[in-house]
């Protein structure tokens, strides 16, 4: 009867909205990211973007509606790369992983928030942090326009990718610490030991005055560590292969995914 409730709701959206074939094309054309998928995951993913789009709002900053063309194909782009995370989900899992938030709010440029920060001999710290992106339990998904239009590609950055892995972050707490709701065959005591190697391997590269093997962003708390390595499994995953395979693999398995086969060069391996 369930399987049945579905098919009818999803026969009952396409018929009212069907899908757009030529700005899905469009919107793969213009990013990397979505032109590597094969296709029955572009298929899976154009049309589970399609339906993000009819269940979220997306909301230019009154400083953008005139300046910035935003049409269908670049709609379809930003949802795809939200629910690209998702891809290896069911639509029911997808649904409720994206249930705490309703909107995507693009601004002009990055923005600034006071933060402070108690340091681990109890002194609180305050400065001026500038973000790309930002997100908070049951509020909306802000990005910075410029960020979103350096996203898509396989550079290891994605500021849509990044602030909605916080969203998956905050599936079991108000706040984001790195530690999302694991499907059963992932054991928590696993996920925290492979996490720990890899925290404990940032700060290290750090205190000997190294460059770190991913962004040095993820080094400033568990939650955006978790939000940089989903960006690199993503967008850059030979290089989080390479650097920390054992998180490389466990995300493999948490996100159904192989983006190492994705990568240009590496489809016909």
């Amino acid at each position: 009867m369930l399987d049945r409730l579905r098919r009818w709701r999803a026969e009952r959206f396409e018929a009212r909205h069907p899908f757009p074939e030529s700005a899905w094309a469009e919107a793969r054309s213009r990013l990397p990211l979505l032109a590597s998928l094969d296709d029955q995951d572009a298929q899976r993913l154009g049309r589970r973007a399609w339906r993000f789009l009819h269940a979220k709002r997306m909301s230019l900053h009154p400083e953008l509606i005139q300046s910035t063309p935003f049409d269908q194909p670049a709609q379809l782009a930003l949802a795809a790369q939200a629910c690209l995370l998702t891809l290896g989900w069911s639509d029911d899992d997808h649904d409720e992983a994206f249930s705490g938030f309703h909107e995507i709010l693009i601004l002009p440029d990055a923005f600034h928030r006071q933060v402070e920060e108690m340091d681990e001999f109890g002194v609180v710290h305050a400065y001026e942090d500038e973000r790309a992106g930002e997100t908070s339990h049951q509020g909306p998904v802000v990005v910075a326009f410029p960020d979103l239009m350096e996203s898509g590609d396989f550079s290891g950055f994605n500021v849509v990718i990044h602030e909605l892995a916080h969203k998956l972050d905050m599936g079991n707490s108000l706040d984001v610490d790195g530690f999302p709701p694991l499907p059963r065959d992932i054991d928590p005591k696993e996920w925290h030991r492979v996490f720990t190697a890899v925290w404990d391997d940032l700060q290290a590269h750090l205190e000997r005055g190294d460059t770190p093997p991913i962004d040095d962003y993820a080094a400033t708390h568990p939650g955006e560590c978790f939000a940089v390595c989903c960006e690199y499994f993503f967008t850059a995953p030979d290089a989080l292969d390479a650097a920390y395979p054992d998180l490389y693999a466990l995300l493999t398995r948490y996100f159904g995914q192989q983006p190492l086969q994705r990568l240009p060069g590496r489809q016909d391996l």
